[in-house]
Parts: structure tokens; sequence; C-alpha cells
């Protein structure tokens, strides 16, 4: 069994300079897919269930399969609850076996965001649960802008949250199809002068790779989370599947089809910032 939390996998790529990959899932096909990148590189992953996953699949359901998942793995794998806007769902996930959850709160002023991250924080460490805040506000491609992290509200959520890893916004977005260079490097260093946890970029497809490799190893980011390139490698996948057989309407077949490019493409994100000089396994 290779279950792990949110902090067995960040502190060591923390401490030695390299990032693990939150990939997003949205079904059995990519959540498979990406625990077996996982395996080829021999690298952490952590699978996150978002709203969108959420309203698809219930709690419950997508407990049981992370862990099964992660229970067939020679790796570390992380079950993940991402973007937890109430404090229920946090608490939810955590009785249907996610080892690490992700409190939203950073539409809430500071002090709120705050209050409330250190209450779940609490119930999360005394079930041996990790718990990831965020501060700052990460907007999203075509729709709200982001609001920046500044460094005294990194700062004091830092101090104050109990949280064991921070989402920030410092030019990351959500949602963006085509690579950006829009990360401000001078914000993220004046952020890791005043804090000491382990750094998350949510919107981590828009990051260019030599990007994501340059700041997993030369700073405390430690955690990418990644989505939407992979559900444009299983979209293109599934139409190729589509086009090429017409005749084919059995739901097994044509999904199955998407598991091997979206695979692929995991294991280009794991090894992308991961260890410097890691390479996959097979082939």
């Amino acid at each position: 069994m290779t279950i792990a939390t949110l902090t067995d996998v960040l502190q060591p790529a923390m401490k030695d300079g390299y990032a693990v990959g939150g990939l997003v899932v949205l079904g059995w096909e990519d959540a498979r897919a990406y625990v077996e990148a996982a395996e080829d590189t021999g690298l952490p992953v952590i699978l996150q269930a978002g709203p969108g996953c959420r309203a698809h699949t219930p709690l419950p359901i997508l407990g049981k399969m992370f862990r099964y998942l992660a229970e067939q793995a020679s790796v570390p794998v992380v079950c993940h609850l991402d973007h937890g806007y109430h404090p229920d769902e946090c608490f939810d996930a955590i009785e249907h076996g996610f080892t690490s959850v992700m409190f939203d709160g950073s539409k809430l002023p500071l002090s709120e965001n705050i209050d409330k991250t250190a209450a779940i924080a609490e119930k999360a460490h005394a079930a041996g649960v990790s718990l990831e805040g965020e501060v700052g506000y990460v907007g999203y491609a075509d729709g709200p802008a982001s609001a920046g992290t500044t460094p005294e509200e990194a700062a004091r959520f830092d101090r104050e949250s109990g949280a064991d890893a921070m989402a920030i916004s410092i030019g990351n977005i959500h949602l963006q199809t085509e690579k950006t260079d829009g990360i401000d490097f001078a914000a993220l260093r004046a952020i890791e002068a005043v804090t000491q946890l382990p750094l998350v970029l949510h919107g981590g497809s828009g990051i260019p790779t030599s990007m994501r490799r340059k700041l997993a190893s030369e700073s405390r980011v430690s955690k990418f989370n990644i989505g939407t390139e992979l559900r444009m490698a299983f979209g293109s996948a599934l139409r190729a599947t589509l086009a090429a057989n017409p005749d084919v309407f059995d739901r097994v077949a044509l999904l199955s089809s998407t598991i091997a490019p979206v695979r692929d493409v995991a294991r280009q994100v794991l090894s992308g910032i991961g260890p410097t000089g890691q390479t996959a396994r097979k082939s």
C-alpha cells in the first residue's frame, strides 16, 4: 500500500528541489492513466477530485476509487480533494478516505479564510490528513480575473492557518489552453522570503514546461495542479478513435482508447517537474 498524504510527498520535494503533479481526475480512465504514469516514472502523484469531478461522481465513490488505485501502486499516491469551498466538503472527504483536502477560502476576507482553514486543519490533522489552503485568488482564462497574493497576506496565512501547503496567485491562471510567460518571479521571491510552507501553483497547464522546471528546482513551489492539458489529450484521443472507428459504439472500447495517450502526457508532466535526471522506467 502506498497511500500518502500531501505532506508525505511535498516535504521531500521542497527539500530536494523538485515538484509533484496534482493531476485533475474526471473519471476512471484518466485516474488509471495517471497512476500508470507515476509507476512508469517512479514518481509520486496526487489524484485530485475537483468540483467538476464531484458533480459527476459521488465523493464516497471517488474516495474508494482513489484508495483502490493507491493500494495497487508501488509509488506514493495522494488522494486529494481539490477546491473544497465549504468546510463540510473537506470533512466529507476525510470521512470517505481522502488523505489530503484543499479548502479554498480565497474569495473570503483574509481573517475568515484563516479561521476556517485553521478549524479544518485541526480536524484534518487529528485524522492524519493533510490540508492545502489558498491565499490570493487564481483567476480563470475567459473568466474572473486573478487577485495576486501579497507577501503580507502570505506571511499571516503561513503563520496562522495551520495549513500544510499554500496555494498562491502570482500570474498563474486556471483553464489556460495556451502556454504563457505570466509568472511574476519577483512576487514569488517576496512571498518565499516571509513564509515556510510548500507552495502550490494552480493553473499549471498554462505554465511552460521549462518554467515549471525552473520553478520546481529554484523555488519552494512544490506542487503544480495540471488539468487542462490532460483533458485536451483525452479529448484528442477520443475524437481520433471516433473518427477512425465510426461503427464502434461500446463505451468501454471508446474510453479505453484514451488511457495510453493520457498516460503519455501525464508521464511527461511528472518527469518535467520531478527530480532532475529522473527518467521514465518504460518507454
